[in-house]
């Protein structure tokens, strides 16, 4: 009778025994299931495209570096940039600038890859502050945003302007500004016209065109200070004057006003 009930003892134990240990290999398992957590977006970066810089403004017509290291424990699976404006207001010919793009190319499609990318900023734009985005997706489905702000800003700008709003013919017009140009000056031209005045006896008709370009060639900053004859013989009325500023990389920034040619 007492070998009986340690047998059965014995085989109880062995049930208890050989579930624990299934429940260890279960709880085994589990462990070792590989839990992959969000990518980790860091040392991001982005600035004027042609020095790499780290500073956070471009130019219109130039183009914006950027760059980040993706920690990630699952396979990327996709890379979104975007990068646009709220309410800033359009200048003539200026459109809104709103651009995404989603990067699967190989290299990005890996455990830790860098991200590294140039992106063309138009030129008919309105400068000012731009939203940037950057999303990271791995395959299981995870994902990490960052973002961050740029300046976009015009690659020629003029400053302290003094212009002549009227002018005598015979005397001159006196004209003067400063120009700072990131790429260097090509050009400045010069183009006074009027439109429909009336010629009278002893008049002709006024049209002044110039171009400015060795002593302005290639500077960065520079103030343009001329003086500009009227001949006595210009019709009297209102003219219409554009100064155009070209860069070294074809950017074009113009500014215009009118003057009255009195008698």
């Amino acid at each position: 009778m007492k070998t009986k009930i340690m047998k059965t003892n014995f085989k109880f134990l062995a049930i208890i025994l050989s579930l624990g240990l299934f429940l260890q290999s279960c709880s085994s398992d589990d462990d070792n299931t590989p839990v992959s957590s969000a990518p980790v977006i860091t040392d991001f970066e982005y600035g004027e495209g042609s020095s790499h810089s780290t500073e956070f403004f471009a130019y219109k017509g130039s183009d914006i570096h950027l760059e980040a290291s993706i920690y990630a424990e699952g396979v990327v699976s996709s890379i979104t940039l975007s990068i646009h404006a709220h309410d800033l207001t359009l200048g003539d010919n200026e459109v809104d600038w709103d651009y995404e793009n989603v990067y699967t190319d190989a290299d990005y499609l890996v455990i830790n890859p860098t991200f590294h990318e140039h992106v063309d900023v138009p030129t008919n734009i309105p400068s000012g502050e731009y939203h940037v985005e950057l999303t990271v997706v791995d395959e299981l489905g995870n994902s990490t945003e960052i973002e961050g702000h740029i300046q976009i800003l015009d690659p020629i700008t003029l400053s302290d302007i003094d212009i002549d709003a009227t002018a005598k013919r015979g005397e001159d017009i006196h004209a003067e500004f400063f120009v700072t140009a990131v790429s260097g000056i090509h050009t400045i031209s010069v183009d006074i016209h009027a439109h429909d005045l009336e010629v009278g006896v002893g008049e002709v008709e006024w049209d002044y065109e110039a171009e400015y370009q060795d002593e302005f060639h290639d500077l960065t900053e520079a103030e343009f200070h001329k003086h500009i004859d009227v001949p006595a013989t210009a019709p009297v009325g209102e003219y219409h004057v554009l100064f155009t500023i070209e860069d070294e990389n074809g950017n074009i920034e113009e500014y215009e006003t009118h003057i009255d040619i009195t008698a």
